[in-house]
């Protein structure tokens, strides 16, 4: 997963870290709904993270050209190495992999058959605005995790180049046929709004994800600033949307 370099990611919290913010993981970890809310994050980035990978293979196949299949395959590597990197941490803080994977399967899986792409093209645009998307509410998150955790979910965030590819081909796409534009502007809205509620549906779900997110066990959150998180996310999709060449 990536936040592209040619878009504007949402600002973390201006203050310095503090409480949990400040604190290694084996200090945060003494409470114990924050550790669950941890499971829960890790384990929903890993299965977000072999989605990714699952995900650029099949595209590798729509590719129009060896090259283009090569670098869809490079990005794939990628993401599965983020995959194996959150394993080994849930391990690592006694949690087993699959079972925090499992809660989250579902909901991703159904985005995934709901947003199926039908060309090419569409693959481009779903990765780099379901992708974008996903990055954007965990370094949001991460401002908010141990150090320890943090600097894991910010490493496994790390872009793969796949932000900029599809940027250059949706790009280069439209210039040669403009009205291609306006099919992938919905494709794109449609996205939005999928991820969004699937999203939403997954905190619900989840009570240490919501406890974390709306206050409680992470330091800064509450209702209001949830508000705000979406719309910093809503207004770095719409730069995205620009850079694509599509209006959000």
């Amino acid at each position: 997963m990536e936040t592209p370099d040619n878009a504007t990611a949402p600002a973390p919290a201006a203050e310095g870290p503090t409480g949990i913010a400040a604190q290694g993981w084996d200090t945060a970890a003494a409470e114990p709904q924050y550790r669950a809310a941890v499971v829960d994050l890790l384990g929903a980035l890993a299965y977000g993270e072999l989605a990714a990978f699952e995900r650029l293979a099949e595209d590798a196949k729509l590719a129009p050209t060896l090259a283009d299949k090569a670098a869809l395959a490079k990005m794939a590597a990628a993401e599965f190495h983020h995959f194996e990197q959150l394993n080994e941490r849930l391990r690592a803080i006694d949690a087993e992999p699959t079972g925090a994977m499992e809660p989250f399967a579902k909901a991703l899986d159904d985005f995934h058959r709901l947003t199926a792409p039908s060309d090419w093209l569409e693959g481009l645009v779903k990765a780099y605005v379901g992708d974008s998307i996903a990055s954007d509410f965990y370094r949001e998150v991460a401002a908010r995790l141990d150090t320890d955790t943090r600097s894991l979910v910010l490493a496994v965030l790390d872009d793969t180049g796949h932000g900029n590819f599809a940027v250059e081909k949706v790009r280069a796409a439209i210039e040669a046929e403009p009205r291609v534009g306006g099919r992938l502007a919905l494709w794109a809205r449609r996205l939005m709004g999928e991820a969004l509620s699937q999203a939403q549906r997954v905190v619900a779900e989840r009570d240490a994800l919501s406890t974390m997110l709306v206050g409680g066990v992470a330091d800064g959150f509450d209702l209001a600033e949830v508000g705000r998180m979406f719309s910093r996310i809503t207004e770095a999709h719409t730069k995205r949307m620009a850079a694509l060449g599509l209006a959000a």
